[in-house]
């Protein structure tokens, strides 16, 4: 037993000189002492841990610092700030009050800043920015008309992508017809009377005359595209007329595919505004305003409902407070129902004969085009005619010319004839039947006039 242990304890020595002379061994070939490198070895790294930013619900306005700006500095202001969250994009919000700012934000704070679905801000992204559309809801109006992407309410707009070049116009024409006047409240409506009316009908509601100034801003740009494919069509046009080229003909294809593609843009924003004025019901639905002081006057004979319920010795009283009150909201509702129809359907005929005009000058410019296309067929036509009857001209001259070259073929061959020995009579022979063939052209020559094959 005492053995055992003995050599046991000498196997436990050998493993301890053996790990301890690695190190040393490892040490001298390195040129350093042992101890510090175990030391180096067995030292624990620290590591720099970033502290956790904190996550505000709220978007956070641009960075309109230098260094945002500036192109060549992107990447040093991307590494020095916050990272951008996936899915965020820039909007700009006007407020009737004329005061603006520009939002960061994504999906979820648009959705429940503007009680829109989902689905409707996928109609504002980039698969359907091809496609107009004026859609109503409870609290909010999608417009997404050409390069206007936006979400109207009563209060304010929200535009998506601000600082796009073709949305500027748009912006410069809200700010200019921004602040505008404040709507009259229920309580204010009651107290006025039958002015409140009138004053409505003299102005429209904050959310029709943001769509007035897309309109507005929609169609000059149309017509603007219009005057500048009127300016480049027609000398192209006329140039081709004159003179039927590769490079002519190049110009006019490109100015057709330009004509398509804005004949495209124009009409579906005229059959958007065509499908609004075909339904009086998404007419109404677009006055948010209206709905605004529904609600508001809605609640506010709740109120008075409650109130007169609560004192019981005021009930007559209060019957008769909240009649009025019933009958005023009718009268008020009935009064904004008809006329703000009336003034919202006023002012989408008015830019659906802008833009029917608009494209009736399209139009004129296709017609045009064909026109010049039917006029430059007609000349290739006769460019054709002409050189078929050339090719005639030559047929008919070497068919004469093949009937000499048959007599020349019999008589080179080999058979005798008394005529090789008669002398001086290759002259005339061959006189002869040249002007035998010249008579067969003409011959043939005047059949085909007389059958009006050729042109006299």
């Amino acid at each position: 037993m005492k053995t055992k242990r003995k050599k046991c304890e000498k196997t436990r020595e050998k493993r301890k000189n053996r790990e301890t002379s690695r190190p040393q061994a490892m040490g001298k070939r390195l040129g350093k002492k042992p101890i510090a490198f175990l030391l180096r070895k067995l030292r624990p790294t620290k590591r720099a841990h970033s502290p956790p930013q904190p996550i505000s619900g709220r978007p956070s306005p641009i960075d309109t610092s230098a260094e945002a700006t500036i192109p060549g500095s992107g990447g040093a202001a991307a590494a020095k700030g916050i990272k951008k969250k996936a899915g965020q994009r820039l909007w700009m919000r006007f407020d009737r009050a004329g005061q603006s700012e520009i939002l960061e934000c994504d999906k979820s704070v648009i959705i429940k800043r503007a009680a829109i679905p989902a689905r409707d801000l996928r109609i504002l992204g980039p698969v359907f920015s091809q496609s107009s559309n004026i859609l109503a809801r409870e609290k909010a109006i999608v417009v997404n008309l050409e390069y206007i992407r936006a979400i109207v309410t009563a209060e304010e707009i929200l535009i998506l992508d601000p600082l796009c070049q073709e949305v500027l116009p748009f912006i410069d024409q809200l700010r200019q017809h921004v602040p505008l006047k404040p709507t009259i409240r229920a309580d204010d409506r009651e107290n006025q009377g039958t002015d409140a009316p009138s004053q409505a009908e003299r102005e429209l509601p904050f959310e029709f005359q943001v769509l007035e100034i897309a309109l507005e801003v929609v169609c000059s740009s149309l017509g603007s595209s219009v005057t500048d494919l009127e300016r480049d069509a027609y000398p192209v046009l006329d140039e081709l007329a004159k003179n039927v080229s590769t490079k002519n003909l190049e110009r006019v294809r490109s100015l057709k595919s330009i004509l398509t593609r804005l004949f495209a843009r124009v009409q579906k924003v005229r059959d958007e505004i065509e499908h609004l004025l075909d339904d009086n019901e998404d007419m109404s639905d677009l006055y948010l305003t209206r709905k605004q002081i529904q609600n508001q006057q809605f609640e506010a004979l709740m109120a008075s409902v409650t109130s007169n319920s609560i004192v019981p010795a005021g009930a007559n009283i209060g019957r008769l407070n909240s009649n009025r009150y019933q009958r005023s909201v009718s009268i008020a509702t009935s009064v904004y129902s008809d006329n703000d129809v009336e003034d919202l359907e006023m002012l989408l005929e008015a830019y659906f004969m802008q833009l029917d005009g608009i494209r009736n000058r399209i139009l004129s410019v296709r017609e045009y085009i064909d026109d010049t296309e039917d006029y430059v067929n007609i000349q290739l036509d006769n460019q054709r005619n002409e050189l078929i009857q050339l090719q005639l001209i030559l047929t008919m001259a070497s068919f004469a010319i093949s009937l000499s070259m048959l007599i020349c073929g019999a008589f080179s061959m080999n058979i005798k004839v008394s005529l090789y020995n008669t002398t001086n009579l290759f002259g005339p022979f061959v006189g002869g039947t040249l002007v035998g063939c010249f008579v067969i052209f003409l011959i043939i020559l005047a059949y085909a006039r007389w059958n009006k094959l050729l042109d006299p």
